[in-house]
């Protein structure tokens, strides 16, 4: 099957510095797949490219099977979503309002989270840090994308929150979106995760099946996810 969203031998950074080099990663229509590594290693910077939020200096993304330079409002347009690390609420608005913004359906937003019903009324910045994270993940779900990226959706949650999450994320690949989610805890993204690519200081330096990677997930924390150099753990 053609990747739905793939970066090939991608290099992108800030003000000429490259944060990720020749990176490459593809994510296919019903499978979840977890970019994992420490902080730093360039995860979000490969999101963010991905996304369209940043340009890529060297190699190539490609979105339905074509390459593509096109910006994250135009992507957005074509059936992506993407949730960055910074939660993505208007906290002048109300849930409601909130919900309806790019495109957001109401209804569908409140039977991936019925809690959110109770707080319709209420502005969305006097919501707790998980509640927003509901709003902003139902939000991007209740457009019914064919792809999301999701950055972090678990940074200060409670670890039932972050399962009523990922719980989501999987159910929107089982109904055929394309995931890939950036994960600070490793292990409750691989049991959600079909496969899975961990970067080290802007590099993938190892990719495999979810199971596979959960199995090593001991290594995998000594070598990988500490911000050491594999060859140095």
């Amino acid at each position: 099957m053609t990747a739905l969203l793939e970066a090939r031998e991608v290099t992108a950074g800030y003000v000429g510095l490259p944060a990720i080099r020749g990176v490459s990663v593809a994510v296919q229509p019903g499978e979840v797949v977890a970019l994992l590594g420490p902080n730093g290693a360039g995860k979000s910077t490969t999101l963010m490219t991905l996304a369209g939020a940043l340009a890529a200096s060297s190699g190539e993304v490609r979105w339905r099977g074509r390459a593509t330079t096109r910006p994250l409002h135009s992507r957005v347009r074509d059936r992506l979503s993407y949730v960055p690390e910074q939660r993505s609420v208007v906290n002048g608005l109300t849930v409601a309002d909130n919900l309806r913004l790019g495109g957001g359906h109401l209804g569908r937003s409140l039977e991936l989270f019925p809690e959110l019903g109770e707080q319709l009324r209420r502005k969305a910045g006097l919501l707790s840090g998980g509640q927003q994270q509901m709003l902003t993940l139902a939000r991007a779900l209740s457009r019914r994308p064919d792809c999301l990226l999701a950055d972090e959706l678990s940074l200060g949650l409670a670890p039932v929150l972050v399962g009523r999450l990922l719980a989501a994320v999987r159910a929107a690949a089982d109904a055929g979106v394309a995931v890939l989610v950036v994960e600070q805890h490793a292990l409750q993204a691989l049991e959600i995760a079909d496969r899975a690519y961990v970067l080290v200081r802007g590099r993938v330096q190892l990719s495999g099946p979810a199971a596979s990677l959960r199995d090593r997930l001991g290594e995998l924390e000594r070598s990988y996810l500490t911000g050491l150099d594999p060859q140095e753990a």
